[in-house]
């Protein structure tokens, strides 16, 4: 699965880990000097946002860019030279260029948070009768909002449109290992499906779930500092009283409750879709060979590998349903989650309209990324069957000893039935 699209995916995955804390530490630590340096010093802590998308141009913008560009091409020049590899420029610029791309992306939500503010805040005005708005002044904002939201389109679709590229070449650079070796790996159970809808699905479900935990990790990045500031709003929190960085705290809180949750109660799902896998590759082959070959997909033959399929769907359908009752009950709490933690402030009337729509996104951001796995447990179970598949497959082709859920099936062990 790695090893046929990265150079020495575990040295690999290690050298990304440890250039990435070098990266973030020397920019955190020295990137204001480095700035100041080229004549380009960043904006101080009290200066207010820009709003728009000059917000993408300011100095600390510039230089991050010229400062990831720099950082991308040692790290892939010292690869380049160290372990060339047949798909590097795929899998580890396009790697780079997809984090930076989701970054932007992200911060393309940060910018349209800050302009909440003005916007939210000259429509209270307007609707208190307190002060005289112009109608100008709001279809200014509505304006500064479009040309934000451009922007973000722009990026969503070329940030995908260019994902979909970088995992199809993923799946050509696994059935280029797979077929290489085909004569070793012929004989194994379900050979072809796992070449052909193994890889499909694996590549498929990564294009997705891929991008969304980068996403999450890149909003974590823009958001919490965002959510910080945002916190000094807010000075209590129902039954805990006055806390340190109460949004913050009740994010992570909630978001770490659900994802044990959700975990907790679909920790069998992984193997019953393995399973479900198995039967439908059994069911499916028999079929095929009845085609050429009438002494094969006998009735009573088909009608027993049937019955092993509506079996296992059936058990996956009573484990679904009650992974869908939690997940339901938690996403209804979670809307409402929010406004919870906020009723002392909003019945303080501290923050204006502005800021609440501030923290409600910002809220929701941080939120959201700490419930990844709560949003894509159900994608990671499948994904997780998949791989199962797979590692099996190449274990046969590292001579090694079938994992034990694949012992269990050759033995006719069916580990949930017993």
């Amino acid at each position: 699965m790695f090893e046929s699209f990265f150079p020495r995916p575990k040295l690999f995955l290690i050298s990304v880990l440890v250039w990435t804390a070098i990266s973030v530490s020397f920019w955190f630590s020295f990137g204001g000097a480095m700035a100041t340096a080229i004549g380009l010093p960043f904006p101080s802590a009290e200066t207010p946002p820009v709003i728009g998308v000059g917000f993408f141009l300011t100095n600390d913008f510039l230089v991050f860019y010229l400062f990831y560009i720099l950082s991308t091409a040692i790290f892939a020049g010292l690869w380049f030279r160290f372990s060339p590899h047949k798909w590097q420029w795929w899998s580890i610029v396009g790697s780079s260029f997809i984090l930076f791309s989701t970054y932007f992306g992200v911060q393309v939500s940060v910018a349209i948070n800050h302009w909440r503010k003005p916007f939210f805040d000259q429509v209270q005005f307007a609707l208190s009768g307190e002060e005289t708005i112009e109608a100008q002044t709001l279809y200014d904002l509505i304006l500064i909002f479009a040309q934000i939201a451009f922007i973000a389109v722009a990026v969503y679709v070329f940030t995908r449109f260019f994902v979909s590229h970088y995992i199809f070449r993923w799946r050509n650079a696994m059935n280029d290992f797979y077929l290489s070796h085909w004569k070793k790996l012929r004989g194994v159970e379900g050979a072809s499906q796992r070449v052909q809808e193994d890889t499909k699905a694996f590549a498929g479900i990564m294009e997705g779930l891929g991008v969304s935990v980068v996403d999450a990790i890149m909003t974590l990045f823009a958001f919490l500092p965002v959510l910080y500031g945002l916190s000094s709003y807010v000075t209590e929190l129902p039954i805990f009283g006055e806390i340190s960085n109460p949004l913050m705290v009740a994010s992570i809180t909630w978001a770490i409750f659900g994802t044990i949750l959700l975990a907790a109660v679909g920790i069998k799902l992984p193997g019953l879709e393995f399973r479900n896998q198995r039967v439908e590759a059994a069911f499916r082959k028999e079929l095929v060979y009845g085609e050429d070959d009438e002494m094969r997909a006998k009735p009573v033959t088909v009608t027993e590998l049937f019955d092993n399929l509506r079996r296992n769907y059936f058990r996956l359908y009573f484990h679904y349903m009650y992974i869908k009752v939690a997940r339901s009950f938690y996403n209804q709490a979670d809307n409402i989650f929010a406004y919870i933690i906020l009723i002392p402030t909003i019945v303080g009337g501290t923050i204006t309209l502005g800021i609440l729509q501030q923290i409600l996104t910002a809220f929701g951001q941080v939120s959201n990324s700490f419930q990844y796995i709560v949003n894509s447990w159900t994608t990671i179970i499948e994904l997780i069957s998949i791989r199962k598949r797979l590692v099996a497959f190449e274990a046969v082709l590292q001579d090694k000893e079938l994992p034990m859920i694949d012992q269990d099936y050759n033995r006719g062990i069916d580990p949930d039935a017993q």
